[in-house]
């Protein structure tokens, strides 16, 4: 989180909606994450451009350097350039602390099983409680040596390198999709065909399809029959200039301020061009009531009096704790499915929301994989914890525009992915 933030934020209810508001998010993390482990293992110059600026991003970003890949952040242009190592990983005994970007364990744990050396990767309290053995599973199978240091399934993870066979492997799908993601993308420096096999349901596959786009962006093109089968031949990647669309996930919030209040807020960059599966929130918002406009670069929603749904919200579950702060202001009941894998997130998502959602007034009945919410009469004042992660923040922030004595303890933790939350929030604000 930022040093200088507030320990606490209370709002003061907006007076009006905000009428043809525009904003600019700031670049996809996932984008940003992905193209910085592509264009590392390309051979050439790749240069991101729109690249997004955070705490995740300046781990991954630092790790990389670290391992001796020559990258160079500019944040006021928010441009990364970066020169790639040809698929090796040029130091040899290096230990990377990822804080609690899931995104940088995962993928760095796959791509230093690429190099020739011993690596370490660890991270906050919270990170050694969030799964990895599936991928370790799955590259020991490939040739790898890979270990949880505690012998708990999370990290600390040290991998003793040698570089990937290929093969044949499995990977389970329904902790995160984030797992099969990493095997794509360092699979192509393998040393023979691999063969992926998802074992189980694949969790969240928007966010696959979005590596795969990257990959193809960058000169490698995955075969696969399905989502449950890829076939990865030996490839390299060709560094090039690399465009990050905004993040979609972060557009949510905008999204539901504009349907909660009744105004309109249009997203720029952001429309039926973009390859995140997030944009597809917009769908559920329309459904309950709201006026959608999909430009190719740019999304529009007109907010109306809203009513309950029942989803599947495991595709884009990301957005979530959004869907939830919505329901507070529609008629009726809204149940959240499916999404039983966001109690491994940066907390446990549902029993968090639950636990938030009940203190503003709501009747919440916790299931297994997800959520049923009665909104109630009127907001409660409260006191809403964030459990040091950035979407509780930003999701519980809209019911400060419409309610009174809602205040969000540490609000700083949305420098995780959105650093410029609150300005950009205030700017819509009349």
């Amino acid at each position: 989180m930022t040093t200088n933030a507030p320990t606490e934020i209370t709002q003061t209810p907006w007076s009006t909606p905000p009428k043809e508001a525009r904003v600019r998010i700031p670049g996809s993390k996932s984008l940003t994450n992905r193209a910085l482990i592509v264009a590392a293992l390309a051979e050439g110059k790749s240069r991101l451009t729109g690249a997004l600026d955070c705490d995740d991003t300046r781990v991954m970003v630092e790790s990389l350097q670290r391992l001796g890949i020559n990258v160079s952040h500019d944040p006021a242009t928010a441009t990364i350039d970066v020169t790639g190592g040809l698929g090796r990983i040029p130091n040899k005994e290096v230990e990377l602390f990822v804080a609690n970007s899931g995104t940088s364990l995962r993928f760095l744990t796959a791509m230093v099983a690429l190099g020739h050396g011993v690596y370490r990767l660890d991270g906050v309290p919270r990170m050694r409680q969030r799964p990895v053995s599936d991928l370790l599973t799955a590259l020991n199978g490939l040739g790898a040596d890979a270990t949880c240091d505690d012998g708990n399934g999370c990290p600390p993870v040290t991998v003793k390198a040698s570089g990937l066979d290929g093969g044949y492997a499995f990977v389970k799908g329904d902790i995160s999709s984030q797992f099969l993601s990493a095997l794509l993308m360092v699979l192509p420096y393998s040393r023979e065909t691999t063969s992926i096999e998802v074992q189980g349901t694949l969790v969240s596959k928007p966010y696959v399809t979005m590596t795969l786009e990257v990959m193809e962006a960058f000169g490698v093109r995955i075969a696969h029959k399905n989502e449950r089968r890829y076939s990865i031949d030996p490839d390299r990647y060709k560094g090039r200039p690399y465009a990050i669309e905004p993040d979609a996930s972060a557009a949510s919030y905008f999204f539901a301020l504009a349907a909660i209040t009744g105004g309109s807020v249009t997203v720029e960059g952001l429309g039926s061009a973009s390859i995140q599966g997030d944009v597809a929130f917009v769908d559920l918002l329309e459904h309950m009531g709201c006026q959608v406009e999909r430009g190719r670069d740019f999304t529009t929603v007109q907010g109306a009096p809203l009513r309950g749904i029942d989803v599947d919200m495991n595709a884009i579950s990301d957005t979530v704790m959004t869907l939830g702060v919505v329901a507070l202001f529609a008629r009726g009941i809204t149940r959240i499915r499916n999404v039983a894998h966001i109690r491994h997130k940066e907390t446990d998502r549902l029993a968090a929301l639950a636990t938030e959602l009940r203190k503003l007034g709501a009747t919440v009945d916790e299931q297994p994989d997800g959520l049923v919410i009665i909104p109630p009469d009127t907001i409660t004042p409260a006191r809403i914890a964030t459990y040091d992660d950035h979407r509780m923040a930003m999701s519980f922030a809209l019911a400060g525009v419409m309610a009174s004595g809602v205040t969000i303890l540490d609000p700083g933790c949305v420098a995780k992915t959105y650093p410029g939350f609150w300005d950009d929030l205030a700017k819509l604000k009349g």
